[in-house]
C-alpha cells in the first residue's frame, strides 16, 4: 500500500511505513517500558483514555490490562489492525474532533514536538477539545539532552540496539532527527522532524491551547499530566 509521507519524514526497513516514517513491524516488537505504570499512577481506576498515537497499541494493550477503557487514535490504517480490544479511529490528531469527551488524554511519543507549529497546535487543540471537565491530559517530552547527547544507543535487554545518530538543524527551530534500530534479523531507520522545547516554551505552548501543567509526574519532567484553564 503506498502511503503519502509527510515532508521531512522517512522510514527504511521490512514492511509498511506509516507517513511520519515510523515502521508497523518494528513498533510491534518494541517492548513497552514504565509508562503504563507513570500514567496508572496519574489518573483516577478505570478512566476512559483517549490514546491519541496509539501505534500498534504498545501502551493501549498494558493499559488494557490496568482496567482502562481505550478509544485509540492513529493515522495509520496499518498499526490500528494491530490493536485489539479498544475501540480504534483512524485519522490525523491534530483535526480531531470526536464530538465527545474522555477522563484522560494522552499525547505521548512526543509527538508534542511536532515540527510544524501549526500541527502541535492542532494536537493540544484536540487535547483541550476532548477531555472531560475535572479530566487530565497527560504529555510525554523528550529529554533536556535529546537532541544534543549524540549520537547515542541503548542496548535493550530484548536483544536489539536503538541508536539516535543526529539531530540536525532545519531551520525555523527544528531539527531532522535520524534514528536506528538494530535487531538480529532486520534493521530500520527513521528520519522525523522534532522541535526542542524548553520548559517556559513547552508551558506557553500548552497556555496557548487552554491548557496548564498540574503536576509533572517524572523527576526528568519527561511526563506531564496538564488540565484545562477555562
Amino acid at each position: 500500500m503506498t502511503v503519502e509521507m509527510r515532508e521531512g519524514y522517512e522510514g527504511t526497513g521490512p514492511g509498511a511505513i506509516t507517513p511520519d516514517g515510523c515502521a508497523v513491524e518494528l513498533y510491534s516488537r518494541l517492548p513497552v517500558g514504565d509508562e503504563p505504570d507513570i500514567i496508572a499512577g496519574a489518573v483516577p481506576a478505570g478512566a476512559h483514555i483517549l490514546e491519541l498515537g496509539s501505534g500498534v497499541g504498545r501502551m493501549t494493550h498494558a493499559l488494557l490490562e490496568r482496567g482502562f477503557r481505550i478509544t485509540a487514535v492513529d493515522e495509520s490504517a496499518e498499526m490500528l489492525e494491530r490493536v485489539r480490544g479498544a475501540r480504534t479511529i483512524c485519522g490525523p490528531i491534530e483535526t480531531l474532533d470526536l464530538g465527545e469527551t474522555f477522563d484522560v488524554v494522552m499525547l505521548a511519543s512526543f509527538l508534542v514536538h511536532a515540527g510544524d507549529v501549526e500541527v502541535r497546535r492542532g494536537m493540544l487543540r484536540a487535547c483541550a477539545r476532548h477531555v472531560a471537565e475535572g479530566g487530565c491530559v497527560l504529555i510525554q517530552r523528550e529529554g533536556e539532552d535529546y537532541h544534543t547527547d549524540l549520537p547515542r544507543e541503548r542496548v535493550d535487554p530484548s536483544g536489539f540496539t536503538v541508536r539516535m545518530l543526529s539531530a540536525d538543524p532545519v531551520g525555523d527551530g527544528v531539527d531532522s532527527v535520524r534514528a536506528e534500530y538494530v535487531f538480529p534479523d532486520a534493521v530500520w531507520t527513521q528520519t522525523f522532524l522534532a522541535r526542542p522545547l524548553t520548559k517556559e516554551e513547552f508551558e506557553e505552548a500548552l497556555a496557548e491551547a487552554g491548557l496548564e501543567v498540574d503536576e509533572y509526574l517524572t523527576p526528568d519532567r519527561v511526563w506531564a499530566r496538564a488540565v484545562r484553564t477555562a
